[in-house]
């Protein structure tokens, strides 16, 4: 297993370079309703120690799988930081990181019992189901057809709010203007 190294004092000192990094979100630490800013922190690959993350988001929550765009910054009092100038989410690639997705509360209807009995029983293919063929939950232990509606009405307001996201980045608009 490798490990993803940090930059050295004088590359966080230096005139900020845009990076690419990847991760699942912990946990958050602060976020602000009203301008989207939040503080989270990253779980990358090969990394020992969790990421803090910083910067101007949609709605993110524990368990989603981001691509992030931003330079490294070190805060006077909460240490090194990487600074997300734009993110793009992706699709959780373990069974464990699609359990936290759909269990972490945005969407509602499914939380972490109700994610795990869906992992269980879908796998891999999960997400696609959720997707393309969301009836099929009624194959799940325990979710009724209100429940699956309850479902697929988060689900779609959520897919949504990242297609306006997207659209808007790919538009020039940057991250926190699109949240705002």
């Amino acid at each position: 297993m490798s490990t993803t190294p940090l930059p050295s004092q004088q590359q966080v000192n230096a005139t900020p370079k845009h990076e690419l990094i990847t991760g699942v979100v912990e946990r958050l630490t602060y976020y602000s309703q009203e301008s989207g800013y939040t503080v989270a922190r990253l779980q990358r690959p090969g990394a020992k120690e969790l990421t803090t993350i910083t910067g101007s988001f949609a709605d993110i929550q524990p368990g989603q799988t981001l691509q992030l765009t931003g330079f490294w910054r070190e805060h006077p009092q909460y240490g090194l930081q990487f600074q997300v100038v734009n993110y793009k989410e992706t699709k959780p690639a373990t069974l464990t990181g699609i359990e936290k997705y759909l269990g972490s509360g945005l969407i509602k209807g499914v939380g972490p019992v109700t994610a795990k009995r869906i992992v269980a029983h879908f796998g891999i293919e999960t997400l696609e189901i959720i997707e393309t063929q969301i009836d099929r939950l009624i194959e799940v232990n325990g979710i009724a057809k209100k429940r699956i509606k309850l479902i697929k009405n988060a689900w779609e307001t959520q897919k949504a709010i990242k297609e306006v996201m997207v659209f808007l980045q790919s538009h020039g608009v940057s991250t926190t203007y699109a949240v705002k």
